[in-house]
Formats: C-alpha cells, sequence, structure tokens
C-alpha cells in the first residue's frame, strides 16, 4: 500500500449534473405512474384541502427552488428531493410512519401495482383454475420479499466502512489511481441477486461532494465489463472526521435491474447506515476507498455482507 499520495485539501461541493433530473433518471413504468398519480394528487389537495397545503407550507424548511413540480407537502419530494432544498421536520411530516413499514420507501409504488394484481389473479386462479394459481402467488411473494427493508444495526466504531450494500463480495481489487480520490485505491465490489435486500447505505459520516448519472447498457451484473458499461450512479463522498478521507460509492445496474435511485443532495451530510437508495432487481454496487498503511480489509471474495452493518475494512486510528 503506498502512502506516496499527499492528503488532498478539503473538497469543493459540485452541483448537480443536469442529467440528474430525478433521483430515479432511468424513469420507468411505475415512475410515470406516480408521476401522474402525484399531478392528480396535487390538484385534489389543493381544490379540496386548502387548510392541510396552508399548514405544509408554514411548516416548510427551505424553498423549493429547482424542483419539476409544485412541493406541497413530503410526498412530492420522493422524486426530485436532490432538485431543491426544501424539507419538513420528522413532527411535521405526515408521511414519517412510512419509515417504519418494513418494506422499501422507494418500492411502494411498484409492490402497490404489482402486488395487489398478482394477488387478484391468484384469487381469481384459484377460484377457476386451482392448478395455476401458484405460478402468480410465487411471483408475488417474491415481489413483496425482494422489496422488504428490515432493521439493521449499525456499528459505531471510528474507522470503519460498512458494507453499502448487501449481497456476495464479488472483488478486492487494489488500483493505481482514482482521480477523485487523489491517489491508489481499493475497488470492492458486491454483487446483488434478485434475494438480496436492495437498500443502499452510506459507508460511513461523509459529507456528498459529487453526484454523476451515467447511462448505459444492461449486462448481468457479474460480468466485470458491467462495471465499465452499465448505467451507474457515481456517488463521490468526503469523510467529515479527519483526515477527510475521500471514497466512492457506484451503484451498477443489471441485466434485470435497470432503475437506480439515489436521493442524496450535493453537501449534505449523511449518517454511517444512512438509507439513500435502492437498485431495484439484481445489481452490482462498488465502495472505492483511498488505499494506505492504515487500511485493512476486512472481507475476500465469496463472502454475504449487509448493508450498514458489515465491515467492509477499517482505518486504523493512530494512539
Amino acid at each position: 500500500m503506498s502512502t506516496t499520495d499527499a492528503p488532498p485539501a478539503r473538497a469543493t461541493v459540485e452541483p448537480l449534473p443536469e442529467n440528474l433530473s430525478s433521483v430515479q433518471p432511468g424513469g420507468g413504468v411505475c415512475y410515470r405512474i406516480e408521476l401522474a398519480w402525484g399531478r392528480w394528487r396535487r390538484w385534489w389537495l389543493k381544490r379540496f384541502r386548502a387548510g392541510y397545503v396552508r399548514r405544509m407550507a408554514e411548516a416548510r424548511r427551505g424553498d423549493t427552488d429547482g424542483a419539476p413540480h409544485e412541493i406541497l407537502d413530503p410526498r412530492d419530494l420522493k422524486y426530485c428531493r436532490n432538485l431543491c432544498r426544501c424539507d419538513w421536520d420528522e413532527a411535521d411530516d405526515p408521511f414519517r410512519w412510512r419509515e417504519r413499514l418494513p418494506f422499501a420507501r422507494w418500492g411502494l409504488a411498484e409492490l402497490q401495482l404489482m402486488g395487489w394484481s398478482l394477488l387478484g389473479l391468484t384469487v381469481f386462479l384459484a377460484y377457476y383454475f386451482w392448478y395455476l394459481a401458484p405460478v402468480p402467488g410465487v411471483i408475488l411473494c417474491l415481489t413483496v420479499y425482494f422489496f422488504r427493508d428490515p432493521p439493521r444495526k449499525v456499528p459505531q466504531e471510528p474507522g470503519l466502512m460498512v458494507a453499502p450494500a448487501d449481497g456476495k463480495i464479488c472483488e478486492v481489487t487494489q488500483l493505481e489511481h482514482d482521480e477523485f480520490v487523489g491517489g491508489p485505491v481499493v475497488r470492492i465490489g458486491i454483487f446483488l441477486s434478485i434475494f438480496n435486500v436492495h437498500i443502499n447505505r452510506a459507508p460511513c459520516l461523509a459529507r456528498v461532494i459529487a453526484l454523476r448519472y451515467l447511462p448505459g447498457e444492461f449486462l448481468n451484473a457479474l460480468n466485470p465489463q458491467s462495471a465499465l458499461r452499465n448505467e451507474s450512479t457515481w456517488i463521490g463522498l468526503e469523510e467529515e472526521s479527519p483526515p477527510h478521507r475521500r471514497l466512492v460509492v457506484r451503484q451498477i445496474s443489471g441485466t434485470i435491474a435497470r432503475r437506480i435511485v439515489c436521493n442524496l443532495r450535493p453537501g449534505e451530510l449523511v449518517a454511517r447506515g444512512h438509507k439513500f437508495g435502492m437498485i431495484k432487481l439484481g445489481s452490482r454496487t462498488e465502495l472505492i476507498l483511498p488505499d494506505t498503511e492504515d487500511l485493512r480489509i476486512e472481507v475476500e471474495p465469496g463472502r454475504h455482507v449487509k448493508a450498514g452493518s458489515t465491515v467492509l475494512a477499517r482505518y486504523e486510528i493512530a494512539n
């Protein structure tokens, strides 16, 4: 491991690139349906619940500049949180209860649209063609299982880098140089099958410096070329505590997974284990860390890890 590269100066936060026009830039059918529902919902609130709209406006913090539509309440931020700077306190958020559901909040639309349809088809077939009912029934169970969001215990020891995703370690590779990090790095790749939890979590307490969305192909995530050619979201982070290391998380699509969600804002501070997005269906997530003498890698290829709780690496803390 090298120590020849001097630590970089504190990073300057970069503005959001133009092609990141949503927290789910790849779009999708369910995404478009939910946006259409949002337009109808905002019309209904303004027409029939003017008092609620007024209270939400009074409780809102920050401005809505940059949002692609009106922001009447926290529900309207779901797909455009990264484009504006407004928020509500938890006590003023009428949708906060959804965080307690055991399902990914970014997958609730898919769960509703697919789940109820599959349930109806299962009941219909069970009544008329019972021998066919297990087919949609199994798909329904897999859909519910895929969008699960179990609680995680996040370790608090200083210097730890936790997994940004569930899955199996498919790569631990040393690279000579990374432009953002400013020196040699270790890239840790995690493959997510359709059976893994697909929520992404922050590896450490860090500030979001830059975000980049790269359209691309949808190769199998086990293919090494997928890291170079597939659609991805690149997230540049900087540790909040000295020595302010820079690191990168990459969300990479797969053959089936084609919807990447990342709701981070440039400049915001995220805690270790913070949920910031997901990749819908099988995919790959990478963590790129500065390769210094005090770095200790805690995993090897083939090991299964859990986002927010499994320690991938640690930086030794000087006494």
